[in-house]
């Protein structure tokens, strides 16, 4: 969760979690970043210094470079439609909702979650540092619901 949507707040979040996995996870784990053009990318330098990570830009108006990312975007406006305010979400609130989104079946995975897919390649443990965890299939919730964000 960032207070701020600049290239510095985006900076700041990568040495948070570069701190929370440690260096050699975290170049595993993020060797390639891919996004927009938004002005909080664009300090790409920050991002990469000591070879931690390499910046990639997307197209402009192709969002089909990064189609995974969009169906994330999709699972989240699910919860918090066009328009809702963001303003009193917390970190929880947040882990809340990554947690779920990782816990969706997916059939590009066949039939697997997101969360089952990293912790079968990652282990465990590193999804706990990232405060992500499983919910069973049967209590995923994607919609306002999952926030009390129902007006």
């Amino acid at each position: 969760l960032r207070d701020f949507n600049t290239a510095l707040s985006v900076t700041a979040i990568f040495d948070q979690l570069e701190a929370t996995l440690g260096t050699e996870t975290f170049k595993q784990l993020f060797p390639v970043l891919l996004t927009d053009n938004g002005s909080e990318f664009s300090n790409p330098a920050a991002l990469e210094r000591d070879g931690r990570s390499r910046v990639f830009y997307c197209d402009p108006l192709h969002s089909n470079q990064k189609a995974q990312i969009e169906r994330a975007h999709e699972f989240i406006r699910a919860v918090l439609p066009k328009g809702s305010s963001f303003d009193r979400l917390t970190q929880s609130d947040c882990d809340l909702l990554c947690s779920h989104i990782n816990s969706y079946r997916r059939d590009s995975l066949q039939g697997k979650s997101p969360w089952e897919a990293f912790a079968w390649l990652y282990g465990e443990e590193i999804l706990a540092l990232l405060n992500v965890r499983k919910i069973n299939a049967d209590e995923v919730t994607l919609t306002p619901r999952l926030l009390n964000q129902l007006p």
